[in-house]
């Protein structure tokens, strides 16, 4: 089977474009090779580039992705584009959303430039749960007619990671275009777990014993949330028999007086190690962590789970090689 080449925007470490890819396992389940081939990667970010870089077969473009040339991408049949978040997040409050009025919030005029210019077969592009009310509600209706605009039949849907597979309670956004002579009637794939069987925290753990104490927080922060708490929503010590919270970018600056998640071991509090936030995003143990933590706990949180996006992958491919 002739494979489809792949263009990714944001490609940030590589989450979106390993389950583009496929062929790896996670919690012993072997997640097939797609019929892709990644032709071009792009991320602004110069820590997730070297991250992606050691885990993948091409060198990312380091380039702000307004400054690219829609020419001087290879030849590509699928666009892809996790583009920016923070704009919509609803932990976005200082300062307040912004959403398409903000710079970042307007990066995805930039897929729909590359869409316009180069007519590939598709796209998919991903963001948070909180564009859906970004704006007052006023900014997913303009994203999605501007998708429209540039010549694609679009769908979307709100996933959760813990759906299919991951071990992470993480609700986020596709959208998949297909060009409109095309005709294909797309369907996005159906959740593979209920809350049942989703997987839990503990699966991805690291022994405590073998935890450097440089993970747990001292006394004195523990004190200062337990005073906070009764009127805070916050220190939010995980259930490790559920999949987790969702992991955030800032995970390298987490307080107990934060709203990310951390762990509670008897009586102590640690937040996680950059593998354990890799395993909670559902990264193979074969994907290589380079770089300083801080930039790894960043990259990593910023991150597609692998194991969602490639059975978006999967069903997007399928549609095409069945319908082309």
């Amino acid at each position: 089977m002739e494979k489809l080449k792949v263009a990714s925007l944001f490609c940030g470490c590589g989450g979106s474009d390993l389950g583009l890819e496929g062929g790896f396992y996670f919690l012993d389940k072997f997640y097939n090779t797609n019929p892709v081939e990644i032709v071009y990667a792009n991320d602004i970010e110069t820590n997730a580039c070297k991250i992606y870089e050691e885990n993948f077969k091409i060198k990312p473009d380091n380039r702000d992705i307004r400054e690219v040339h829609s020419n001087e991408i290879p030849d590509f049949d699928i666009l892809v584009g996790g583009f920016p978040c923070q704009s919509f997040s609803i932990v976005a409050q200082n300062p307040v959303r912004l959403g398409y009025k903000d710079e970042k919030g307007k990066l995805f005029f930039e897929m729909c430039r590359i869409l316009k210019e180069r007519k590939p077969l598709c796209f998919i592009a991903e963001n948070v749960k909180g564009i859906l009310s970004a704006n007052n509600r006023k900014a997913f209706p303009l994203i999605i007619n501007e998708f429209e605009k540039c010549g694609y039949n679009v769908h979307y849907k709100l996933f959760n990671a813990a759906n299919y597979g991951v071990p992470q309670k993480r609700e986020r956004v596709f959208i998949v275009g297909y060009r409109k002579d095309l005709k294909f009637d797309y369907s996005f794939p159906e959740p593979v777990f209920d809350e049942e069987a989703f997987v839990p925290l503990k699966k991805v753990l690291i022994d405590s014993k073998k935890i450097d104490k440089k993970y747990y927080f001292s006394p004195k922060a523990v004190e200062g949330m337990q005073r906070a708490r009764a009127k805070m929503n916050k220190g939010r010590e995980q259930d490790v028999t559920r999949p987790c919270n969702t992991v955030g970018a800032h995970l390298a600056k987490v307080s107990l007086n934060s709203t990310d998640p951390v762990l509670k071991i008897g009586q102590n509090y640690r937040r996680f190690l950059p593998r354990e936030v890799a395993r909670i995003q559902s990264f193979p143990e074969t994907f290589k962590l380079v770089c300083s933590e801080a930039a790894q706990y960043k990259a990593l949180g910023n991150a597609i789970p692998p194991v969602l996006m490639w059975h978006i992958t999967k069903s997007v491919v399928e549609k095409i090689n069945k319908d082309k």
